[in-house]
């Protein structure tokens, strides 16, 4: 089906082109949303009539999209999941997730805005484009973990994909005095093993 665009979309085209594309796409989506009409001469002269009222409520949509795109722009949303020692998670993280966390986070996202070429699978920081306007796109940052504290220190830079970094500082101090041989710990080692051999 030819259809003509009343607004840019992406890898598809600009306002006023005459592309063609799936009858379905065309039915489902471009018509009832407003985005395009169908391609006739009747259509083709209501846009020449209409395009100088399409190009001003584009205007005004780009910028109120550029304003909330200003305050979006660096945020990170926690988003907690539980997740296997390796990282792997027990599910995935898809669009309504993501863009019901950013509405928990003070801001309006519809799930079709967030463009997430494959599901998150994985804990760790996740940048994620958002999509305000055809013509005004923002990068999100969203930090999958599978605690609070987790989120924390993955916003400071570990990486706790690798279980050997999951340690907590206290954890590593322990680590890190048995490994230097600690008198106190041998000690005790020991100790118990005598009063051991004694109760035998």
């Amino acid at each position: 089906m030819q259809v003509i665009l009343l607004e840019r979309i992406a890898k598809l085209g600009q306002m006023g082109d005459i592309v063609r594309v799936k009858d379905g796409y065309a039915r489902n989506y471009l018509l009832p949303q407003g985005k395009a009409l169908r391609a006739n001469e009747e259509s083709k002269k209501r846009f020449e009539k209409e395009k100088t009222q399409l190009e001003a409520r584009n205007l005004e949509a780009r910028k109120e999209a550029e304003a909330v795109a200003e305050k979006l722009t660096g945020q990170t949303f926690v988003v907690i999941r539980q997740a296997g020692e390796t990282g792997q998670l027990y599910g995935s993280v898809s669009t309504r997730d993501i863009a019901e966390t950013a509405e928990a986070g003070g801001f309006t996202i519809e799930r079709r805005q967030v463009r997430l070429d494959r599901a998150i699978k994985e804990i760790g920081l996740h940048e994620v484009l958002i999509n305000l306007h055809p013509e005004v796109e923002v990068p999100i940052t969203i930090n999958v973990a599978r605690s609070s504290d987790e989120a924390q220190r993955q916003a400071k830079g570990e990486d706790l994909t690798r279980p050997d970094v999951q340690l907590t500082e206290e954890e590593l101090e322990a680590v890190v005095a048995e490994e230097a041989g600690s008198p106190a710990a041998e000690s005790g080692e020991s100790a118990e093993g005598e009063a051991g051999k004694a109760e035998e």
